[in-house]
């Protein structure tokens, strides 16, 4: 029964894939180097973290001194149309909660979001085309310097445009050989797709794992003669694949508001509320300095409006001296948000995230793999 619901999802996906494949459809690649970070699962392998800490690499390079850095995101349920640049200060509404996340991160780097990757590219290395092209005049904020390297992300499936560096995320938690296609599953693609990536990084490992677990996923990617000097092994299409293992960290809470009272931190009672795929984790981080008094699940990308206030609001009276946390993607789609009670503001934090290697044998592979597109 499940293989018939599953077939014609599945048919669809590889016919696409063969029309690719054999050249019918085509696939270009970008005036600049681009580097695609993506996955084939819906939602939560960290995606964007791991732009991030490819960005915090490619900065922390000499060899980018005077480089114009971009990314170009999708923009997940945005309201905005086409092409736009996100600044810092731009609405939810027009860039999704990822890319003004980055921007604010990182207000050197050129943020953008397209749902067309090919045309994308082309308006970040041709600023000048917004001003000629019927879809580029839909852009609100048109200056930013051309780009000499683009980060595309949650791309992989996006094959008209053919990455210098394609990079797939698998949640350490949720391996996708054990996974299914929607909507019996959370994959979205075929699981052989895996084999067409450049690097695998198994994502939100625990701190260690030891050379038994890495070999046993190296085994389940189908990769053999694998290296621990290069983390490189063939895989079954015959090419060369890094798999490289990384986790989650969590940093100090930051207020969402600039009214943030920084005397909640040291509260023993918490109200966590989140709107993303998979919340465990960070309420497994936060009970581990505060009591959950209340927990508060919405839908992933959640669009909060009045009713989801009150809803916090309510829970937060029942333990007036408690913190409110949320997470880092939620706060970008708050912070923007005006009729917030001034009792909320003040105790409403959010917890950043970022990832790292387990080794430092993995970041330099990983560093010298960027390295080697400049």
């Amino acid at each position: 029964m499940d293989r018939i619901l599953l077939a014609p999802y599945y048919c669809a996906l590889k016919f696409r894939h063969f029309l690719y494949d054999r050249g019918i459809r085509k696939s270009s690649r970008a005036e600049v180097p681009t580097i695609c970070i993506g996955n084939i699962t819906v939602g939560g392998t960290g995606k964007t973290p791991h732009t991030e800490l490819a960005l915090r690499t490619l900065l922390s390079m000499k060899e980018t001194e005077g480089k114009n850095l971009a990314v170009l995101s999708r923009g997940y349920r945005r309201e905005s149309k086409g092409f736009q640049q996100v600044l810092a200060d731009s609405p939810v509404a027009l860039s999704g909660d990822e890319p003004l996340q980055m921007k604010k991160k990182f207000p050197q780097v050129t943020v953008a979001v397209d749902a067309d990757r090919v045309e994308g590219c082309s308006f970040l290395c041709h600023p000048e085309r917004l001003s000629t092209s019927r879809k580029g005049r839909r852009c609100i904020n048109r200056e930013y310097p051309p780009a000499d390297l683009v980060l595309l992300d949650d791309a992989f499936q996006h094959r008209a445009i053919e990455p210098d560096l394609s990079i797939l995320m698998i949640d350490y938690n949720r391996p996708v050989q054990r996974d299914r296609l929607l909507p019996l599953g959370r994959l979205r693609d075929l699981r052989e797709r895996t084999e067409a990536a450049d690097m695998v990084i198994v994502s939100k490992c625990p701190p260690y794992i030891d050379k038994i677990e890495r070999d046993r996923w190296v085994k389940s990617l189908g990769i053999k003669d694998f290296d621990y000097d290069s983390m490189q092994g063939v895989n079954r299409r015959g090419r060369l694949q890094t798999v490289l293992f990384s986790t989650i960290e969590y940093c100090d809470p930051c207020p969402v508001f600039g009214e943030g009272d920084h005397h909640y931190l040291y509260a023993k009672r918490a109200v966590v509320f989140t709107g993303i795929a998979n919340d465990s984790p960070f309420t497994a981080f936060v009970a581990g300095s505060y009591r959950i008094s209340s927990h508060i699940v919405f839908g992933d990308h959640h669009k909060y409006g009045k009713q989801d206030i009150r809803t916090i609001a309510s829970a937060a009276a029942k333990e007036p001296t408690a913190i409110i946390l949320t997470t880092e993607k939620d706060s970008q789609r708050l912070s923007g948000m005006e009729k917030v009670p001034e009792t909320l503001r003040r105790r409403m934090f959010q917890v950043p995230v970022k990832a790292a290697f387990l080794t430092e044998e993995e970041m330099t592979i990983f560093r010298e793999r960027l390295k080697s597109l400049l």
